[in-house]
């Protein structure tokens, strides 16, 4: 095997340690009350505020970690367990989510760039692996759908890396405010940091992820 297959095979291995110490923490944290007793929907509607945002919406969503702030319609949509719980994992994963909302409502670059590439990487998603295949299948007679390919998985490894500084951005926001209005503290804020770094691990896993595969394909090209 190849170097480039090694390396997806590593960090595949290293993905999976990573969601699952990811789960770990979360269920652990999910389990601890915070001093206040907010629910996630508090957290992220005071956090709004203290921030003089008026205009984001905190709804409640289906599924497990499956938060997410969406500028289209400018709403922080928390999970199930993370809208009504008052636990400290529903404090990070909310004061998370809504850092996104502050990042979009002072034009955070990263995200702007992220959030125009969406389309792009959705067509990219759909069609780069089909063109790779046919590309396989093509490759001594019509070499240039194998890289228009590639080219399809590129844009999805760039699209990983700017995700990079917008995840990392959030979170450092989250603990900011978290500390500074004294909505943990202590052990707690602790607590809510170690929750935060490791779901900021699953976007730099998938990151490197996202590199291997295109260095994967470029060096199988080279290779034909």
């Amino acid at each position: 095997m190849t170097i480039e297959w090694w390396l997806l095979i590593i960090i595949g291995i290293v993905g999976l340690i990573v969601q699952g110490r990811l789960q770990s923490v979360f269920s652990k944290y999910s389990k601890v009350p915070m001093t206040g007793g907010l629910t996630g929907r508090e957290v992220a509607e005071k956090m709004l505020r203290d921030n003089g945002i008026y205009d984001v919406t905190v709804t409640s969503t289906r599924g497990h970690l499956t938060d997410n702030y969406n500028p289209t319609n400018k709403t922080i949509n928390l999970s199930e367990s993370v809208y009504a719980s008052n636990s400290i994992a529903a404090a990070a994963v909310a004061a998370h989510e809504t850092g996104h909302a502050i990042q979009d409502a002072y034009g955070y670059a990263p995200l702007r760039v992220r959030s125009a590439l969406v389309p792009v990487i959705s067509f990219a998603s759909q069609w780069s692996f089909l063109l790779i295949i046919v590309g396989i299948i093509l490759i001594n007679t019509m070499p240039a759908i194998f890289w228009a390919g590639i080219a399809l998985i590129a844009l999805s490894a760039i699209f990983s890396v700017i995700t990079l500084p917008v995840e990392y951005n959030a979170s450092n926001r989250a603990m900011q405010w978290l500390e500074a209005s004294g909505t943990l503290h202590g052990e707690a804020l602790q607590q809510a940091g170690t929750a935060l770094r490791w779901a900021a691990r699953t976007y730099l896993v998938a990151a490197l992820s996202a590199i291997a595969t295109l260095l994967y394909y470029i060096g199988f090209a080279r290779r034909d």
